[in-house]
């Protein structure tokens, strides 16, 4: 098992540092679309972005630790949880060839919504009646952003909402495994196993880039190995509670990116449902906390 780093109360920078992290998330989907959309099939840019992920843990981690960074205290949870992450990649993938990046984004955002309903069963949370109204607020917002009744609707959501359902899953391991695994195990692995479960599939129909689609070829692996190492070392300098609405500045920057890059503005059902979700998960956020806070209150001595 690698060995964890001792953790430090710096939270100006890990603020800074998750916000980072999510500027390089907003720069996986882009590049994702840019490199699909130009007629790159996206089982093969799922590859890519996962082998050069785990080329590059791989030359930070292993060269420090050697097999130890391998090696895995629960190889079945940990399969798991890279196979939930894989499947979320898929399905988000996917839906950006059909899909604005804002619509995708905004739906991933119910992420805290519907984790807060998987904790109940898999990890025995118990959740007051308060966040489970807020969880149906949530889902309406989802709603909002789907719009289903609507001429606009488009099947390739179901494969967003696969996705957002995978990555919550993907979550909820993680949860399982902290205490249990060391960070460069669990990034090599998740981006190990990812690419090995793709190679059979990829070459068949490989497609190689031309112009400028190489700098999101080139590049795609580099933004997700640097988001998910500066999400986790963010999390090593701050508390997850102070760091979690930041991910919320991901919709700002999908939308710049959806216009700077491929020309879609987001509609005003898309920012009001993104609204929606964003209140809910903050509402979820705030009652965590405190509940958090009450549990860690010391009961003072008796007298």
């Amino acid at each position: 098992m690698s060995k964890a780093i001792p953790r430090e109360d710096r939270t100006a920078a890990g603020v800074l540092l998750m916000a980072l992290a999510v500027v390089f998330f907003t720069c996986i989907d882009s590049s994702a679309k840019w490199l699909i959309i130009g007629g790159l099939p996206a089982l093969q840019v799922v590859f890519v972005r996962y082998f050069g992920h785990f080329i590059i843990t791989v030359a930070l981690y292993a060269t420090q630790e050697g097999r130890e960074a391998f090696r895995s205290n629960a190889p079945v949870k940990q399969l798991l949880r890279s196979f939930f992450l894989l499947g979320s990649t898929v399905f988000n993938f996917t839906a950006l060839q059909y899909l604005p990046i804002t619509v995708t984004t905004t739906i991933m955002f119910a992420g805290p919504i519907v984790i807060t309903l998987l904790a109940i069963p898999i990890l025995g949370e118990t959740v007051g009646l308060r966040r489970i109204i807020a969880v149906c607020f949530g889902f309406v917002g989802v709603l909002v952003v789907m719009r289903p009744w609507g001429v606009d609707f488009h099947p390739a959501m179901f494969l967003s909402l696969g996705a957002l359902s995978m990555a919550s899953m993907y979550f909820i391991m993680t949860r399982l495994l902290a205490g249990i695994e060391g960070n460069s195990t669990q990034q090599i692995w998740s981006s190990g196993v990812a690419a090995a479960a793709l190679v059979p599939f990829v070459f068949q129909d490989w497609v190689w880039p031309t112009g400028v689609d190489w700098i999101a070829f080139l590049l795609i692996g580099g933004f997700g190995a640097a988001g998910h190492i500066a999400a986790t070392t963010a999390h090593r300098l701050a508390d997850a509670s102070i760091l979690a609405p930041v991910i919320y500045i991901q919709i700002f920057l999908a939308a710049v990116a959806g216009i700077l890059l491929f020309e879609t503005w987001p509609t005003i059902w898309t920012l009001g449902g993104g609204a929606i979700i964003i209140a809910s998960g903050l509402y979820i956020w705030q009652r965590e906390r405190a509940v958090r806070g009450r549990v860690r209150r010391p009961v003072p001595a008796e007298r």
